[in-house]
């Protein structure tokens, strides 16, 4: 399998190029353009598992599996614009519901629930587990930084521009300050991350946008 990711990084699609018997799997609605010789199985994942990301992780509850026959080019692009990046995974990977793009190998996709004080944030209780050997293309709004936590060192990141992290990486769902900071701070619910461990994040947050387009919409 050969990769690479262009027109990077506002509108970024990811180009993967399958030669035969290897195959790729993406979240539906992210198939762009493909030429060669493949054919395309639409799985759930289990369906159990695929209702648990639909309904709980917001995603779709079908996967697409393209396999190469011969060689093969495939394009894929996220719903939102920014950039794409690519994560090996060793064992598991937590993914933000809105970020994970495509994968190959041996992955499974599963929920990871963030804990009851999820419910503060504006619906977003769960995030994705990838589990497994292969690698994960995940994408974000706007660019993306990652971040190396060394042990015991801690980082406050805000909700919605969390990306991803290693999946062993300790945790915990918390408002942001004391109440006035989380009520009136327009900050809501952060993520206090302690290393070591690796974790991304994003330069641009969906809902400020979002109310930001709301006020030029005549209703």
């Amino acid at each position: 399998m050969k990769w690479e990711v262009i027109a990077r990084p506002a509108y970024s699609i990811l180009k993967v190029k399958l030669f035969p018997g290897e195959s790729i799997t993406a979240e539906a609605g992210a198939f762009v353009a493909g030429k060669g010789d493949y054919e395309i199985r639409t799985q759930t994942g289990g369906v159990l598992k695929a209702f648990a990301r639909a309904i709980a992780g917001g995603e779709s509850i079908f996967l697409n599996t393209f396999i190469a026959g011969g060689e093969a080019e495939l394009l894929f692009a996220p719903s939102i614009p920014g950039d794409i990046e690519y994560i090996e995974v060793d064992g598991s990977l937590i993914i933000q519901d809105m970020s994970y793009l495509a994968s190959h190998g041996d992955i499974e996709l599963s929920v990871k629930w963030k804990g009851f004080k999820g419910l503060l944030a504006e619906g977003e209780l769960v995030w994705l587990k990838a589990e497994g050997r292969g690698g994960v293309w995940v994408n974000s709004y706007g660019a993306m930084e990652t971040l190396e936590l060394k042990h015991g060192e801690k980082v406050i990141i805000d909700n919605f521009h969390f990306v991803a992290m290693d999946g062993d990486v300790d945790y915990s769902i918390k408002k942001f300050g004391g109440w006035k900071s989380f009520i009136l701070g327009g900050e809501g619910v952060v993520a206090e991350v302690k290393g070591p461990g690796r974790v991304i994040i994003q330069t641009r947050s969906l809902p400020p946008f979002m109310n930001l387009v709301r006020k030029f919409v005549r209703r």
